[in-house]
């Protein structure tokens, strides 16, 4: 069964804060060792794209740091679908961020921008169409579900800044005006954020990558291939369900399955992993859907068929998978989990929910107890890279 995090968290607090006093190992950086934040463009290089020679595959990359780092690794923080790294430097209704609460307790922080986005820049003749997200989609499964109903968790969601998450609360409306479009191919943003990441890694040294929802494949993929550069990977609220995407539609029969086609080839990710045994093509992978979801509300998990391909290379990296009480992340990140330890990766799960951090959404970094979060979150860091 998945291992529950975070029991004994004060403790971990507390050696966390005599810890502080004790200096950081060095590690590699871009950045001067007295400059506390910056900026850097990595990976990409120059392609003629239609003819013109342009930059293709660069990311941009935000530094901030404390004026002591006494952390030992660095955290590396992507941001999901639609979003930017705008998502970890603040709050829609100003409040500071997570970038703050991390810098705060020691670590040097690096944000970025995707890929293809923001400030990374968009570039549709290299990497094909755009997509948007409308309002709504956002304010029926991010921000404001519990006026929608369409999944067993939403009505529970209380933590939106200044009431529902919906168009005409101030927060909500500086929270979509921050969205950017994004690269319409979820396969060719991994082809190309992932050797972005691994770029910054090697620049900078190993590290904590911590993802949040679409940028979950990005972690996967990454330890998968650099489990030297990545000394934990805390997804938040990852990409899923295993294997194939759903559909919310509310009421007693809740969600369906979209299409035939396999979403994430791999289970968890639309790249290759380093499967033992190997296999030729991803429908190598025979997959079996569950009888039951293994807690009441939750979908019926999409899972290997026994005896199941192991992520050796995979395992290696300690993972932890963060899930809020309201989200709709919490009808499937336990198969996420499930999947993982068949794999014999074995993440840990923080189910923020089980340690009394109530009513949060998929949107947790930008919630009214996002410091909350965030100290949780740091918690099992400490607990894992120490």
């Amino acid at each position: 069964m998945i291992r529950s995090v975070l029991s004994g968290a004060c403790a971990l607090l507390g050696l966390a804060a005599s810890a502080m006093a004790e200096p950081a190992p060095d590690h590699p950086s871009v950045f001067k060792p007295a400059q506390r934040e910056g900026y850097v463009f990595v990976g990409g290089g120059y392609e003629a794209v239609q003819g013109k020679a342009g930059a293709v595959g660069q990311m941009f990359v935000q530094y901030h740091a404390p004026v002591q780092v006494t952390q030992p690794y660095p955290v590396v923080m992507v941001h999901g679908t639609a979003q930017t790294g705008v998502n970890f430097l603040g709050t829609p209704d100003g409040r500071p961020g997570w970038v703050d609460r991390f810098v705060g307790r020691g670590f040097a922080v690096y944000v970025v921008d995707q890929v293809g986005r923001g400030r990374s820049g968009d570039n549709p003749e290299a990497y094909g169409p755009y997509a948007r997200l409308a309002p709504a989609d956002l304010e029926t499964l991010y921000t404001g579900q519990e006026n929608h109903d369409l999944f067993p968790q939403a009505k529970l969601h209380t933590r939106w800044p200044g009431g529902a998450g919906v168009r005409g609360n101030a927060a909500f409306d500086q929270f979509y005006f921050s969205q950017v479009p994004f690269i319409a191919s979820a396969l060719r943003s991994e082809e190309l954020v992932d050797p972005a990441l691994i770029a910054l890694l090697e620049k900078i040294g190993p590290a904590v990558l911590l993802t949040h929802s679409q940028a979950g494949v990005f972690g996967w993929a990454v330890s998968d291939r650099r489990p030297d550069l990545v000394k934990a990977h805390v997804a938040v609220e990852p990409n899923g369900p295993t294997f194939y995407d759903i559909r919310f539609k509310g009421g007693a029969d809740w969600y369906e399955r979209v299409g035939e086609a396999r979403a994430r080839p791999y289970g968890i990710t639309r790249v290759p992993l380093t499967f033992d045994p190997p296999m030729a093509t991803p429908t190598d992978l025979t997959v079996v859907q569950a009888e039951a979801p293994l807690r009441p509300g939750q979908i019926r998990c999409w899972l290997q068929a026994e005896p199941a391909r192991k992520l050796p290379r995979l395992a290696r990296v300690p993972a932890v998978i963060v899930t809020g009480e309201a989200s709709f992340r919490a009808t499937m990140d336990d198969c996420t989990g499930a999947f993982l330890e068949q794999a014999g990766a074995k993440p840990d799960r923080l189910a923020l929910a089980e340690h009394g951090i109530r009513g949060n959404g998929h949107m947790m970094m930008l919630e009214t107890n996002n410091a909350e979060v965030a100290d949780a979150i740091i918690g099992w860091i400490e607990g894992r890279t120490r």
